[in-house]
């Protein structure tokens, strides 16, 4: 689990340097405790590689001033664990429940628990997302998803799906736009 822990610090720094997040951005994450250990999604929940994989990047991504929220499973029809200071600045409507093991999923447990003042959302527009282990965030981000390749493929056993959003071009072949967009 350490390997994990310090492979997903590792991550996390590479996908806030690729992504180009801001400070105050929202990151969604996706992550199926149960690829990381090598078994099939769902199938195979694990608390510690959860734990493993929330004690790299959290830290990281905090320091950094990202927003994080987290995916929850399907039984909990994909809704996300943020805190509630960012559900009320990003307008979110909250929603009643608690992730749990097997409705929720072991990392949504591990946010819930480990943030300040957790509440549930059903929906985001996150400006990049990252999908451990082929959860299928892709819903909550903003409209135009761009994929983001990291030099890290896996963390435990689990693929890594990376995607930025950007502002979508309008205007023709007239129009001038930001090259850093």
């Amino acid at each position: 689990m350490q390997m994990i822990q310090e492979k997903a610090a590792v991550v996390a720094q590479e996908l806030i340097e690729v992504t180009r997040l801001q400070k105050g951005q929202l990151l969604v994450i996706g992550c199926s405790s149960s690829e990381i250990v090598g078994q099939r999604i769902g199938k195979g929940s694990s608390k510690q590689a959860a734990e493993a994989v929330w004690n790299g990047m959290y830290p990281v991504l905090q320091q950094a001033g990202i927003s994080v929220c987290v995916q929850c499973c399907e039984h909990l029809n994909r809704a996300l664990v943020i805190e509630r200071r960012d559900a009320e600045r990003f307008g979110f409507e909250i929603v009643n429940v608690i992730p749990q093991l097997h409705a929720g999923g072991a990392f949504a447990v591990t946010a819930y628990e480990n943030f300040d003042d957790p509440v549930v959302v059903e929906t985001v527009r996150a400006d990049a997302g990252l999908d451990i282990g082929g959860v299928l965030i892709g819903m909550h981000l903003k409209r135009v998803a761009v994929p983001v390749r990291l030099n890290e493929k896996f963390l435990g056993e689990a693929m890594l799906l990376c995607a930025r959003t950007r502002p979508k071009y309008i205007g023709g072949w007239r129009a001038a736009y930001h090259e850093n967009m």
